[in-house]
């Protein structure tokens, strides 16, 4: 399909739009360090069933670019949920059923927790992505430590200039390790690669790992988007978590516990041997969540 583009927000969003026009809409949102290519597998089984699937590229990806050179390359989590709210407004859509992992996954649950007469349901990877910011630096075990390694690497300058000059080999190493099981060839991972080529990735990417440890200020237009996050808001929307039981980024017990923060319909699931890639490593059972909220 030939990408669509509409100005929404302080962007120019790149994004692919399939299914038919009337049919119930799903937005699905990649994570770092990935693209739309993450949902491949997942958008004919929508089709097939009569969505109307929307898959853009996040800030900093691919064709997706800014529309002013003014603009604070922010990766912080308000900015993200904000530019989805503001590319559902540009394209007239009223209650999608949301799905997302990582970083795609927060901008959903920050939608669904800000703004649920907005959502139909929200399927999430790793369950209640919004991050608790104010208490970024308390230190967790050291096995999860060990897993946020490149976390700590971008907060330095060093980091920033080893993602900048190897960003395919480091984000290739990023898919090995978080998705153990997963035997992905050169060719799957060359076509999501292409999209870290956007200008303005690294500044992204560095600015999101050091605004969430309160390391880089954040960007202005969002600071009360942000301030409400603090308050660790609660989802009311129908929820699907789902956790893949070899993802190596992630806790060991993924998001057993995160129903506290969830007051409607909440289930969560498991995939075995699946790793934080979660819809393109398993996309039958991601497709089969997002339908079971239409």
């Amino acid at each position: 399909m030939a990408l669509q583009h509409i100005d929404a927000g302080v962007l120019n969003v790149a994004y692919l739009d399939d299914g038919p026009s009337d049919g119930r809409v799903v937005v699905l949102l990649h994570g770092f360090p990935y693209d739309i290519h993450s949902y491949d597998a997942v958008t004919p089984g929508l089709v097939a069933q009569g969505c109307r699937v929307i898959t853009p590229y996040l800030r900093g990806y691919g064709p997706t670019r800014f529309l002013s050179a003014e603009t604070l390359r922010s990766g912080e989590q308000a900015a993200l949920g904000f530019d989805l709210l503001t590319l559902m407004d540009a394209l007239e859509i009223e209650q999608p059923v949301l799905g997302g992992y990582d970083w795609g996954g927060r901008a959903a649950c920050i939608v669904s927790a800000l703004w649920p007469s907005r959502v139909r349901g929200l399927v999430s990877c790793n369950g209640y992505n919004i991050q608790n910011i104010a208490n970024a630096l308390r230190p967790g075990d050291p096995a999860m430590e060990h897993r946020l390694w490149y976390q700590y690497y971008f907060h330095s300058e060093r980091g920033r200039a080893g993602l900048t000059a190897n960003h395919h080999a480091f984000c290739k190493l990023l898919w090995q390790l978080w998705s153990p099981n997963w035997q992905f060839d050169d060719e799957i991972y060359d076509q999501s690669a292409i999209s870290f080529e956007n200008p303005d990735y690294i500044d992204v990417v560095i600015h999101s790992y050091r605004h969430r440890y309160g390391l880089a200020e954040g960007d202005a237009t969002v600071a009360e988007i942000e301030a409400q996050l603090a308050k660790r808001p609660l989802i009311s929307v129908p929820t699907i978590a789902m956790d893949g039981a070899g993802d190596g980024v992630m806790d060991a017990n993924g998001c057993a516990g995160h129903e506290r923060f969830f007051t409607g319909p909440y289930e969560r699931q498991v995939i075995p041997s699946v790793g934080h890639n979660l819809p393109q490593e398993a996309p039958a059972e991601f497709t089969k969540a997002v339908l079971s909220l239409i």
